[in-house]
């Protein structure tokens, strides 16, 4: 208990030191004091700092047992990745040996102390040294290849998750040790951080106007694997990889506007959509029970569904009136969650009513915000990676435990969030509709 709140009170203070020094880098004398100390606040002297500050940490908690000194020192490193990031972009300091030098403290920062950590019995050494091997391989091999071919080494959105999670995963593995009784998801976590590590990777040989069909594509087989997962009664899996789908739905559309894509991607998406979040869990429906009449209420969901998607093609794309960023009626992925949730929280035999009500927003002409395109732009990056980092650990808690109704709490918070944050959020003065969903 004593290291839990020594863990709380440090996270406290460096996150209040984060947004402090967020604040008053906008400040000129701030920003004149930096330029007249480099050798202590340049962007690259913030990442030899706080990779010395983890290494001296990695000593006092591995070598000389002051381990409650050893936590506060590496918060704090880990609090100032994101220091360093805010004095390069305010300060107009971003250079190619940054690019280059960011991740590489990241990785001196966090992998000495979960090695550490997994001969001390707490994590998988096997997992562990893959995630070295897949680290290592992105920092020396892929970025150097990167550069011969002129791509970008600037780290990415799964590269930024990844070390969020990374740092918290050390954190963990600290209470751990001290109480030993705790789950310990640590394995569970770590295969989340080598899949966001590969992913990383792979995203940046692929060129960006690719990036909006693969993630459709993908969202795809989600819907297809839960398919043949609910053929064979295994509801929770099914359930889980269709929100995997949620997911890569979330950001295709997104990454559709931002860098372009193929003449193909509108209808990938909507076809993926149909499966995803209308076949799959109207199948769901009728295969968990709800009596002899389950078939029909998943064949209303289907049609619900399919009416909801040809509307938005056929129609909403088309109308004047319905600004950019705006759905008309319940979409379709958060109508799926509905039913999805309840399906791990509720009596079959509740389904039927479930799945009328989810129906009934989606054809309905309530208007709701769209995720990505607006509410997201709401929320500080940051807050966003963080948000991020805790669904990934919430997830492999849920998967360590097998929780079923915590799941489907889960997915039915995340709903009702959505839903008062889609209604909260509608601007008035977004131009037409137009584009992918």
């Amino acid at each position: 208990m004593e290291r839990l709140i020594v863990i709380a009170v440090a996270a406290l203070i460096g996150t209040g030191f984060y947004y402090w020094f967020a604040w008053m880098i906008k400040k000129k004398s701030m920003q004149e004091f930096i330029q007249s100390h480099l050798w202590l606040m340049h962007p690259n002297a913030i990442c030899y700092w706080r990779t010395a500050m983890a290494l001296l940490g990695l000593i006092l908690y591995f070598l000389v047992d002051y381990q409650v000194i050893a936590i506060i020192i590496f918060t704090f490193a880990a609090i100032l990745d994101g220091v360093d990031g805010i004095v390069a972009r305010n300060c107009d300091m971003v250079t190619e040996w940054g690019e280059w030098l960011d991740p590489m403290c990241d990785k001196l920062t966090y992998l000495p102390p979960l090695i550490g950590f997994a001969y001390a019995g707490i994590l998988s050494v096997e997992l562990v040294w893959i995630m070295v091997a897949v680290e290592l391989f992105g920092q020396f091999f892929a970025r150097k290849i990167l550069a011969l071919m002129s791509h970008s080494v600037a780290a990415n959105n799964f590269g930024k998750i990844k070390a969020i999670i990374c740092f918290a995963l050390v954190i963990f593995c600290a209470l751990l040790d001290e109480n030993p009784g705790f789950i310990n998801m640590g394995d569970e976590v770590l295969l989340a951080c080598i899949i966001l590590s590969a992913a990383s990777v792979v995203f940046k040989f692929i060129p960006n106007r690719y990036y909006a069909d693969i993630l459709s594509t993908l969202n795809f087989v989600c819907g297809v694997t839960s398919l043949y997962f609910t053929h064979n009664r295994w509801f929770a899996l099914a359930i889980f990889v269709i929100i995997l789908g949620q997911l890569f739905d979330l950001f295709d559309g997104r990454m559709a506007e931002k860098h372009g894509g193929t003449i193909y991607g509108p209808y990938l998406d909507d076809i993926a959509d149909f499966v995803s979040f209308g076949l799959s869990p109207a199948y769901i429906i009728m295969k968990s029970g709800g009596g002899s009449l389950a078939w029909i209420f998943g064949l209303i969901f289907f049609s619900g569904v399919a009416y909801r998607l040809v509307r938005f093609v056929v129609v909403d794309k088309k109308r004047t009136d319905l600004p950019e960023g705006i759905f008309n009626g319940l979409p379709s992925p958060a109508g799926a969650l509905v039913v999805l949730g309840a399906a791990l929280v509720f009596p079959p035999t509740w389904l039927w009513l479930i799945a009328i009500v989810s129906v009934g927003l989606m054809v309905s002409h309530i208007r709701f915000a769209h995720f990505g395109r607006v509410i997201l732009k709401q929320i500080p990056k940051p807050l966003f990676f963080l948000a991020s980092a805790t669904v990934i650990v919430t997830i492999a808690f849920i998967l360590k435990t097998k929780s079923v109704q915590m799941f489907g709490y889960l997915i039915l918070v995340s709903v009702v969030i959505y839903m008062l944050g889609g209604r909260k959020w509608l601007p008035a003065d977004l131009q037409p509709h137009q584009g992918r969903k």
